[in-house]
C-alpha cells in the first residue's frame, strides 16, 4: 500500500505504475491546510480521470476533529474509491460517525449503501485498546491500518528503525482484525534510503500474521511485494500437503505425516492460505482442491 501525497499530480498520475497493490491518496498529513481544497479537487479528477489499472484506491481523510473531512468524504464518495482511511481513530464511534456520513453521500447519489469500505487508521494509545470495537464497530471495516509515527507521539517515546516501541501495538492490531474477520496492514518503514531495514521490517510485519505493509516510497514496493507474495518454496510444501492428505483419504487413514512431521488442521489451514494466496497472484500453478 503506497502513500501518494494528493498535492503532487506528478507523482499520483504514476500512481498505477509504481508495483503497489494499492495506492493511498493522503488527502491529511501530505497537505498543509492552505493546500486541502486543492488537493481534494486534485485527487477528484485523479480518481475520476485515471482509472489506476490494477491499483485499489484509497482515500486518507482528515480527522473528524478537523473541518476538512466532510468535504474530502463529499468529494470523493460519488466516484467511488474502493477505502477510505479514516485517521486518528480511537474508538468505535469515530468510524461510526464516518459511516453514516458517507451513508448519506451514497444515498444522495444513487449508490448502495455500503459500497465504500473502510481502513480506520489507528495511531493512538486509546485506538490501539480500542481496536475490536473499531474492526467490529461497521460492516465496512475491511481492514486495520496501524500509524507508527502518530502512535509513538501519543505514546511520548522515540520512534526507532528497530521497532520494539511499537511491538505491543502490532500484535493487538493483528489478534484484532483477525478475531473480527478482517485484513490488517502495517505502518511504513520510513527511512526511505534503508534498503536492508525494510526487508527486516517487512518480515516482521509478515510474521507476525499482517497481511500486507504501508510505504510512503516507491522504491520500498518492490522489497515489500517479495515479503508478502508466498515464495516457490512455500508454493510447493502447500501442494505436498494437499497430495498427503489425498493420499490419506485414498487409503482410508485419518492421520499422515509429511517430511516426518504430522499433518493437522493448522497446517492445513496454512496450505490453504498459500495457495489461495498465490492463486490471486497468478503464480506456482496453486491450487487448493
Amino acid at each position: 500500500m503506497l502513500f501518494l501525497p494528493g498535492n503532487t499530480p506528478n507523482i499520483i498520475i504514476n500512481g498505477d505504475a509504481l508495483g503497489a497493490d494499492c495506492i493511498i491518496l493522503d488527502l491529511e498529513d501530505a497537505v498543509a491546510p492552505d493546500q486541502k481544497d486543492a488537493a481534494r479537487m486534485l485527487v477528484r479528477n485523479a480518481i475520476k480521470d485515471m482509472g489506476f489499472h490494477g491499483c485499489e484506491i484509497t482515500v486518507r481523510i482528515n480527522s473528524i476533529d478537523t473541518p476538512y473531512w466532510k468535504d474530502d468524504l463529499e468529494a470523493v464518495i460519488p466516484l467511488k474509491p474502493d477505502l477510505i482511511m479514516p485517521t486518528k481513530v480511537s474508538c468505535a464511534r469515530d468510524v461510526q460517525t464516518v459511516d453514516e456520513y458517507i451513508s448519506s453521500i451514497e444515498e444522495k447519489h444513487g449508490i448502495p449503501i455500503g459500497t465504500v469500505k473502510l481502513i480506520p487508521l489507528i495511531e493512538t494509545a486509546l485506538g490501539v485498546e480500542n481496536a475490536f470495537n473499531i474492526a467490529t464497530a461497521s460492516k465496512r471495516v475491511a481492514a486495520l491500518f496501524l500509524g507508527g509515527e502518530d502512535l509513538t507521539a501519543d505514546l511520548q517515546c522515540k520512534r526507532t528503525k528497530a521497532g520494539n516501541e511499537i511491538n505491543y501495538a502490532r500484535c493487538r492490531l493483528v489478534c484484532a482484525a483477525r478475531a473480527a474477520g478482517i485484513e490488517v496492514y502495517d505502518t511504513p518503514f520510513t527511512d526511505v534510503n534503508d534498503d536492508e531495514g525494510i526487508a527486516v521490517d517487512a518480515k516482521y510485519a509478515k510474521s507476525l500474521g499482517f497481511t500486507g505493509k504501508s510505504s510512503i516510497s516507491p522504491r520500498h514496493v518492490r522489497v515489500i511485494n517479495e515479503v508478502f507474495s508466498p515464495s516457490m518454496a512455500d508454493i510447493e510444501y502447500a501442494k505436498e500437503v494437499f497430495e498427503a492428505i489425498n493420499l490419506a483419504k485414498q487409503q482410508g487413514r485419518g492421520a499422515i505425516s509429511l517430511h516426518g512431521k504430522m499433518i493437522d488442521a493448522p497446517i492445513v489451514a496454512r496450505a490453504r492460505q498459500m495457495l489461495e494466496a498465490a492463486k490471486q497472484l497468478g503464480i506456482g500453478g496453486a491450487d487448493c482442491e
